[in-house]
C-alpha cells in the first residue's frame, strides 16, 4: 500500500505536555527550600529545567518531521555513536556521587548513556527488521543483537550505573520478544538475566547494601534504609488528596534526591492518591498510544522502533515508581519527563519525536482517531 503522511498522534503529544508541566511544577516545589538555605536562587533548578524542556521540545519537533526511514541508512554511524558515547563516559567522565555518568561539555554536564539508549533502540530495531521470521524466533538468530545490548549494558555498569544497565537490557528483551522470539529462548534470556543481576549485586558492596535495604529498610533506618524509609513516609502521608502543593515535609532535607530519583515521593506527598493516579494515567496513555503506533506501523523497522521507544519510557517509569515505593532496590533511575535532568529530558523528547513521526506514516488511515 502507498504510504501517506497523516497528522501526528495528538493523544501522545498532549500526554507528554501534561507530564512535562507536572514535572516543572514538582521540580520547583521539591528543590526550592534546599536552594534557599544555600543562599541560591530558589528558581534556579526550575529555570534550568525549563530551558532543557524548551531544547527538548525543539528536538522533538525536528524529529517529528524527519522521516524515520532515514535512520535505516544511518545505522552503522548510529551504532558507532552508541559505543563511542558510552566509551567517552569512561574516559572523560566527571565523578558525581561516586559514579562517572556525566561528561562536562560546553559549560554543562550531560549524560551520554541517556542518548545511547535511544541510539541502541534504532540499531536493534534495524537489526531485527533485517532478519527473517525464523531468525527472529530463535535465540541464535537474535544472539548478535543481544550481545550488542549486553556490551552496552556492560559499559554502563563500569560507570557504575546498574539501573541504566537493567533498563537497557529490559528494552532489548522487550524488542526481541516483540519481534517473535520463541518461549524457550525467552526462558533462557530471563534465567541468564537473573544470574547476571545476582552476580552484579554480589560483586559490589554498595549494590549489596542497596539490596539489603530493599529487603528490609526498617532494619537500618539511619543508614542503609534511610532513603527508602523517608520515601515511604512521604507516600504514606499523602493520603487521598495530599498535603497540598508546596506543603511537603520530606523536601526539607529529609529525603535525598527529592527533585531527581525520588521526585515521585514528593509528588505523592503533596498531591496524594489523586495526583499519583493522574500521573500514572498519563503514562498509561503514553504507553497505549505508543503500542498502537507500533501495531499500526507499515513495516517491521517502524514497528520495532516504536516498540523500543515505548518500552524505554514504560520500563524506566515502572522501575522508578517501584523503587520509590520500596518494591525494587534503589537505583539511579529518574522518572521520565518529571525528574530533573537535561540529558534525560532532551533524549526522551527526541525519542517521542521519532514516535510521533512514525505515527504520521500510515497505509490508509491515521493514528489520531
Amino acid at each position: 500500500m502507498e504510504l501517506k503522511k497523516g497528522s501526528p498522534d495528538y493523544w501522545l503529544f498532549f500526554a507528554i505536555v501534561f507530564l512535562l508541566a507536572v514535572g516543572l511544577v514538582m521540580i520547583f516545589s521539591a528543590s526550592g527550600y534546599s536552594l534557599v538555605i544555600s543562599d541560591e536562587d530558589s528558581y534556579y533548578l526550575f529555570k534550568r529545567q525549563l530551558l532543557w524542556v524548551g531544547v527538548g521540545m525543539v528536538a522533538m519537533c525536528v524529529a517529528m518531521f524527519y522521516d524515520y526511514r532515514n535512520y535505516r541508512r544511518q545505522v552503522r554511524i548510529i551504532a558507532l555513536a552508541t559505543i563511542g558515547l558510552l566509551t567517552l563516559t569512561l574516559l572523560l567522565g566527571v565523578e558525581v556521587k561516586g559514579a562517572t555518568r556525566q561528561v562536562f561539555l560546553g559549560g554543562a554536564n550531560f549524560s551520554p548513556a541517556e542518548f545511547a539508549k535511544l541510539l541502541l533502540i534504532i540499531v536493534i530495531a534495524r537489526g531485527l527488521a533485517q532478519k527473517s521470521e525464523f531468525e527472529r524466533s530463535s535465540l541464535m538468530g537474535v544472539l548478535p543483537l543481544l550481545a550488542l545490548g549486553v556490551g552496552a549494558a556492560g559499559l554502563v555498569i563500569l560507570q557504575p550505573d546498574m539501573g541504566t544497565a537493567v533498563t537497557i537490557m529490559g528494552i532489548v528483551t522487550v524488542m526481541v520478544i516483540a519481534a517473535g522470539l520463541n518461549l524457550k529462548a525467552m526462558v533462557v534470556i530471563f534465567f541468564s538475566g537473573a544470574l547476571a543481576a545476582t552476580a552484579a549485586i554480589m560483586s559490589s558492596s554498595y549494590r549489596m547494601d542497596r539490596f539489603l535495604a530493599f529487603l528490609d529498610p526498617w532494619a537500618d533506618t539511619q543508614v542503609r534504609g534511610w532513603q527508602v524509609v523517608q520515601s515511604l513516609y512521604a507516600i504514606g502521608s499523602g493520603g487521598l488528596t495530599g498535603q497540598g502543593l508546596g506543603q511537603s515535609m520530606q523536601k526539607y532535607l529529609w529525603l535525598p534526591e527529592r527533585h531527581t530519583d525520588f521526585i515521585f515521593a514528593i509528588l505523592s506527598e503533596e498531591l496524594g492518591f489523586i495526583g499519583v493516579t493522574f500521573v500514572i494515567a498519563l503514562f498509561a496513555i503514553l504507553i497505549w498510544r505508543g503500542m498502537r503506533i507500533a501495531l499500526n506501523s507499515n513495516d517491521a523497522f517502524a514497528c520495532l522502533l516504536a516498540t523500543g521507544i515505548t518500552a524505554w519510557i514504560g520500563i524506566q517509569a515502572i522501575i522508578n515508581m517501584a523503587m520509590v515505593a520500596g518494591k525494587l532496590p534503589v537505583t539511579g533511575i529518574t522518572l521520565p519527563f518529571i525528574s530533573y535532568g537535561g540529558s534525560s529530558i532532551v533524549s526522551l523528547l527526541l525519542g517521542v519525536g521519532i514516535l510521533l513521526n512514525i505515527s504520521r506514516f500510515t497505509a490508509d488511515r491515521t493514528t489520531t482517531d
